[in-house]
């Protein structure tokens, strides 16, 4: 653990000031973790800002809603595409926007700046007169996050890419979510081979957690009566996160339980959605289409954008959490689903790997629709196994994923760089 600055020659010393850089304060992962390093190092006395392109108080964490956590919007007036194309350029142009805003226009007065997601906003920030100190947090390389299936977008891709790893370069410090992380890192910056990346990974603000667990209300009237067994897919609206294949494992399932039993099967398909977000749009038609295609469609709840205390609520009511994305970089739904004490079916790859305990705290499973149903009916008809993974995991958040050791580790790097 890292002390803090103590009074010496008769004066206290100043606690970093850190600026939060990120595009879009929605409600994604990405932006859990941002929200949670700015609490936790409020927490340990340093002052603290969020700056972005886009902030809907309406649409976001409610920590960003409290007053002494400051968030500031500027740039949102610029496109964040162009007849529906270049969404990666106009990110970087706003981005760059936003710290151009900072370092030129505001009488902001910081010591370090921690930015994620987009690098390209670091050399205008390494302008400042007087130099000031870049964390970069690398939730996954962005350029692996696209697809190239034209010679037009691998054109476009290419200077995009080469910028994404140049100036990812040009940060002090970089932290990596998970060792899958750091490894794919390596792997795709090969210029960046002899930078040291540290691993950060994301907590569990608990406190926030157990908060919203007692001021959250039941499910009545938001689901069928008679549910016995309610499994849950938690994840944004996004086609990369498989969200088809929670309801391929329902259908398969289905197969294999007696009519009574089947009766009180239920899935809910909850995560972020955003009507600007064309892909949001597209997606959750087409989810709705397949639940019909395989005859789901009084056995499945879709739901947008849940509260945060709905969200909790439905943790603590599922039998299980079905994490269904592949080679995802971390995954805080895992790590969620276990602290409200419900067993996780996830993908046997990318971070999952490391936070669940395969047969301990959950099931790591091929992402075959065989596969997740079987581990579905373990738990189904095992009442004690269900238990003790549940009570399992929670031990193992509290021990792993604490917020309080993200806070310790964290404040550390930055008291490091703001010597």
């Amino acid at each position: 653990m890292v002390s803090k600055p103590e009074q010496g020659s008769g004066e206290i010393e100043r606690m970093p000031r850190v600026v939060f850089l990120h595009p879009d304060l929605g409600i994604g992962g990405a932006e859990r973790l941002v929200v949670d390093a700015a609490v936790a190092l409020k927490s340990q006395g340093c002052s603290v800002q969020i700056w972005t392109a886009h902030y809907d108080p309406k649409h976001c964490f409610s920590e960003t809603r409290d007053p002494d956590l400051p968030v500031v919007c500027v740039g949102d007036w610029l496109p964040t595409s162009v007849f529906g194309y270049l969404h990666a350029l106009c990110a970087y142009l706003r981005m760059i926007y936003v710290a151009f805003y900072l370092v030129f226009l505001s009488s902001v007065e910081y010591d370090v700046i921690f930015c994620d997601q987009v690098s390209v906003c670091i050399p205008v920030l390494r302008l400042s007169r007087r130099r000031k100190k870049v964390l970069f947090y690398c939730h996954f390389p962005d350029q692996l996050l696209t697809q190239r299936k034209s010679a037009l977008k691998k054109l476009y891709r290419a200077p995009i890419d080469w910028l994404e790893e140049r100036t990812t370069g040009m940060a002090d410090l970089i932290l990596v979510n998970s060792k899958f992380t750091a490894g794919i890192f390596r792997e795709t910056f090969c210029s960046l081979n002899q930078v040291h990346t540290d691993v950060l990974y994301p907590s569990l603000n608990t406190n926030t957690f157990n908060q919203l667990s007692t001021k959250a209300q039941g499910l009545q009237g938001l689901l069928p009566e008679g549910i016995s067994h309610l499994f849950l897919s938690l994840n944004r609206y996004e086609r990369k996160k498989n969200l088809g294949l929670a309801l391929e494992a329902l259908a398969v399932l289905r197969c294999s339980l007696t009519p009574g039993q089947r009766a009180g099967v239920h899935l809910v398909i909850a995560g972020g959605y955003d009507d600007r977000v064309t892909e949001n749009v597209q997606h959750y038609i087409e989810l709705n289409e397949l639940a019909e295609q395989l005859h789901l469609e009084d056995c499945v709840t879709f739901m947008r954008s849940p509260s945060d205390s709905l969200k909790v609520v439905l943790l603590q009511t599922s039998t299980a959490v079905l994490y269904t994305p592949s080679r995802e970089h971390f995954g805080i739904v895992p790590v969620e689903a276990m602290f409200c004490s419900c067993p996780v079916i996830a993908v046997n790859s990318g971070g999952p790997l490391e936070s669940v305990a395969d047969g301990e705290t959950g099931f790591l499973c091929e992402p075959t629709a065989e596969a997740f149903s079987k581990a579905m009916e373990r738990l189904i008809r095992d009442t004690r196994l269900r238990r003790d993974m549940g009570q399992a995991g929670k031990r193992r958040v509290e021990e792993r994923f604490s917020l309080q050791a993200f806070s310790d580790q964290l404040y550390g790097y930055i008291v490091q760089l703001s010597k």
